[in-house]
């Protein structure tokens, strides 16, 4: 885990919160058992459905911009096997995560047993969670080149959204701040190369 600290550290990530949440929370829990060993190198890790992991310096560097202080209640559109789900649930207060394959939601909740601020949701990321809207901070990680319309009306006024903008495999990470009239793009985190966002208000 030092090893990601150090990572995020050299992506520029200085909130010590985020470090702290990243030094308490083993990724080696959170992959698959023959990926274990190498959980601690700042790479993607492969999972089911042709899917990945996200980089975990990149992983830093997008919770970070959530800016959590920790009485927030966080949407997160992705789930994966829930590493950044865990790092989401020692910063807020609370944390509802989407994941659109069965199996993936259920090796996450497995992983995060016995984390009670987490609610884990098999269903379409790109409808968001209206029921338990509205959320202080969103993170959607997969790609689409806009906000989907639902996922930006469930964000709270004031609250932050962060989300690759583009087709799949090369985007740009983008974190957005939701005023009155509405989403409004605070700044460009990084390039990146994120799965496409499936689903009704997705790529189909």
């Amino acid at each position: 885990m030092g090893d990601l600290v150090a990572a995020a550290r050299a992506a520029g990530v200085a909130d010590e919160r985020v470090l702290a949440a990243i030094a308490a929370v083993p990724r080696a829990e959170f992959v698959p058992t023959e990926w274990a060993r190498r959980a601690d190198v700042d790479a993607p890790i492969p999972i089911p459905h042709w899917q990945v992991t996200t980089q975990p310096s990149l992983v830093a560097r997008m919770v970070e911009a959530l800016e959590l202080a920790g009485d927030e209640r966080v949407l997160e559109i992705g789930t994966g096997y829930g590493w950044q789900t865990a790092l989401l649930a020692r910063l807020a207060r609370e944390v509802f995560s989407v994941e659109r394959f069965a199996d993936l939601a259920e090796t996450a909740r497995a992983a995060l047993a016995g984390r009670a601020n987490v609610s884990i949701v098999v269903g379409d990321g790109s409808e968001g969670l209206a029921e338990h809207a509205p959320f202080d901070a969103i993170l959607v990680a997969a790609a689409y080149p806009i906000v989907p319309a639902p996922v930006a009306d469930q964000l709270a006024e004031g609250g932050r959204l962060v989300q690759p903008l583009g087709s799949g495999g090369d985007e740009d990470v983008v974190l957005f701040r939701k005023g009155r009239g509405g989403l409004q793009q605070v700044r460009t985190i990084s390039g990146a190369h994120f799965v496409r966002l499936q689903g009704r208000y997705g790529f189909g």
